[in-house]
């Protein structure tokens, strides 16, 4: 780590000594203070400054995405958030861990809609490609009060860009190691009231094989599958009259992943919805939009052409949202929701299940004067399938004793209900043992306390994070078993743990220069207590627990030579620490007892370069894990990598 920490920090001099040479210009506005003027909407679900949110949330511009060059979210999120980590099940779905919370505690929103379908315990996160994204808002922490079940652990929105000009295209390509392939197309016009915007992504990727360690017991992965995504969304806008706007939007998604040439797997997704929005009388606004998600599996029988579906999720949800700001600037908030879950799965039991979920809440964000503000909200959700009820309170203040300091501190509970598959799954995993559903699930709930600091001066911003979650009823898998007579046989139910919780804190330095240097550090601590069941005993984890220790650090330089060129160049490195695991020694034998496994720290680089033509075509390249890294054996949560590998990218901006 300290090797790579001192590459890192020659580049940043480096930088700064090629900048230095001319002659730099004095510093005004910086870009800190352009970046905390930008406007947020996810954590009070109203237009916020980002400087003056009550709740701490982190920003990631277009910018950020175009410097990073990253494809996805899973690619975007590890490189800019030391916290989170993607880690991998047997059959090489992917699974997130973000500071404690898997996928089922954190809350993934696309312009505030929730997304069907699940692959494991997690959101397809292949669904959710960086072509035409405006911004990501994430905000950590409890959010089950404006945001219901799933929001404990916090809220990660993605936020796609509107047509702002008579017409703009945009082609873009990547080509890298094992034939990655991506293209992209995103085309939008605005005439008068109507815009449009319209977005195509193709990638594929082979298959490729790995080189495992000696010990054939510690071979998870011997093939990385690779796999064949479409993506098309459209949305069309109408201003009716001022004040008055209405939308409607559609998309599909099609992933092949091919992990037996004649059994490919298939992931299809269609989405729509309409969404209208009216500013009347003196501050008021109200937002009314119904939402559908339809997310399916299937496997292709290549030798008799059959297409055989095993897996649909449907969503069906309808939103009122109503705002209010007062003269002196307070903002009312209120809402309610109705969504209709249908879930389809050869294995369940019933193989049909349908959930009805009703929620309403309010929110009053108030400002005492330039130094003191409070925001509070209270939440009351409805699940029918088990009759299960919330409600949910939340309380954040902020406090800006100086200028450009901000002090601020929440308090928020969340919760998640059991899922239809935790309750009435049952799943042969691998012939090892069988997943069972538990129709007596409780619903999981949660305690956070947040409190943080940021100052921003010139061309610095500090931010320090604490925080304390404590989960109650946690759901996850228990400890395997054999019904009475039978010892062939291991069953694994869904069960609630007595007790879970959570302690960490991120550090985050930047800095940015008028010379066209910026870096930033971000470190963060996690610390999960092992939680156990209601007889106190600890079941081994059925994902990789969180690394205690994780940092990121990015370096870039951009500078224009001339209005025709424009050059940047970027470095970014992930650093996370060892972890140990409690397993079991042989899963097909569990007299021969458990065994703590260290599996071991790891520091990834990689190096991009920009080159911006006539600020219409973009050239990059790109290498990544730039010292060659390979794991010695490739375990549940080790980077799917084996070796450096190059890429190359265009873009091409007709408008």
């Amino acid at each position: 780590m300290n090797k790579s920490l001192s590459h890192f920090t020659a580049f940043v001099l480096a930088a700064c000594v090629v900048m230095h040479a001319g002659e730099a210009q004095p510093d005004t506005i910086s870009g800190f203070d352009r970046a905390l003027d930008e406007i947020v909407v996810t954590a009070t679900r109203a237009p916020r400054l980002l400087k003056d949110v009550p709740v701490q949330t982190v920003l990631i511009t277009s910018k950020d995405i175009a410097r990073t060059d990253a494809t996805n979210i899973e690619g975007l999120l590890t490189q800019e958030m030391p916290g989170i980590e993607f880690s991998y099940a047997m059959n090489q779905q992917v699974h997130m861990n973000f500071g404690g919370f898997g996928g089922q505690g954190v809350l993934f929103l696309v312009n505030g809609e929730r997304l069907a379908g699940e692959t494991m315990d997690d959101v397809d996160f292949n669904r959710m490609n960086m072509n035409n994204v405006e911004r990501i808002e994430i905000v950590r922490g409890a959010s089950s009060a404006l945001y219901g079940s799933n929001a404990g652990g916090g809220v990660i929105n993605i936020i796609t860009r509107e047509a702002t000009r008579p017409w703009a295209i945009n082609l873009n390509a990547r080509v890298g190691r094992h034939r990655e392939q991506r293209y992209g197309l995103t085309l939008s016009n605005r005439h008068k009231a109507i815009s449009n915007n319209l977005s195509a992504t193709y990638y594929d990727i082979d298959n490729y094989d790995v080189t495992s360690g000696p010990d054939p017991a510690t071979r998870v992965f011997t093939t990385v599958y690779g796999n064949r995504t479409y993506d098309i969304k459209d949305e069309i806008t109408l201003r009716v009259a001022d004040g008055l706007k209405l939308s409607a939007r559609a998309g599909y998604f099609f992933r092949q992943l091919t992990r037996t040439e004649d059994t490919p797997e298939r992931y299809r997704d269609y989405s729509g919805g309409l969404r209208g929005e009216w500013l009347f009388g003196r501050g008021n606004k109200l937002n009314l939009s119904y939402a559908f998600d339809q997310y399916d599996k299937s496997d292709l029988y290549r030798l008799s052409g059959r297409d055989v579906r095993s897996y649909s999720n449907v969503q069906n949800s309808t939103r009122a949202l109503y705002s209010y700001t007062t003269p002196r600037g307070d903002i009312l908030t209120a809402g309610a929701d109705y969504v209709h879950d249908y879930l389809m799965n050869t294995r369940l039991n019933g193989r049909k299940h349908t959930q009805d979920n009703a929620d309403a809440f309010v929110q009053y964000d108030h400002t005492f004067d330039d130094r003191w503000e409070a925001v509070g909200a209270v939440r009351y959700d409805y699940f029918s399938d088990g009759d299960i009820s919330r409600v949910t309170p939340k309380l954040s203040v902020r406090y800006r004793p100086v200028e450009r300091l901000n002090l601020r501190l929440s308090y928020g509970m969340g919760f998640r209900t059991p899922t239809l598959k935790e309750k009435y799954y049952d799943f042969d995993m691998a012939g090892i043992w069988i997943v069972k559903g538990n129709p007596a699930l409780k619903a999981e709930s949660s305690h956070n306390i947040n409190i943080s600091a940021d100052y921003t001066r010139l061309n610095y911003n500090f931010t320090v994070t604490a925080y304390y979650n404590r989960v109650t009823d946690k759901i996850t898998t228990g400890l395997p078993y054999y019904l009475p007579g039978d010892d062939s046989q291991l069953y694994l139910d869904y069960v609630n743990l007595k007790g879970y919780s959570i302690t960490g804190a991120d550090v985050t330095l930047q800095g940015r220069w008028n010379c066209g240097v910026s870096a930033k550090i971000a470190y963060s601590f996690t610390h999960e207590r092992t939680a156990s069941n209601k007889n106190g005993e600890r079941p081994s984890n059925q994902y990789m627990p969180s690394r205690p220790h994780s940092l990121t650090a990015r370096a870039d330089w951009t500078r224009d030579f001339s209005r025709k060129y424009t050059l940047t160049a970027g470095l970014n490195g992930r650093f996370l620490s060892a972890v140990d695991n409690s397993e079991y020694k042989d899963y097909y034998d569990l007299s021969a007892g458990m065994t703590t496994v260290r599996y071991p720290a790891y520091t990834i680089w990689r190096l991009s370069c920009s080159q911006l033509f006539y600020k219409k075509v973009r050239l990059t390249l790109a290498l990544d894990n730039i010292f060659n890294y390979k794991p010695d054996y490739y375990y549940l949560n080790a980077p799917l990598t084996d070796g450096i590998s190059f890429q190359v990218g265009v873009s091409i901006d007709l408008n």
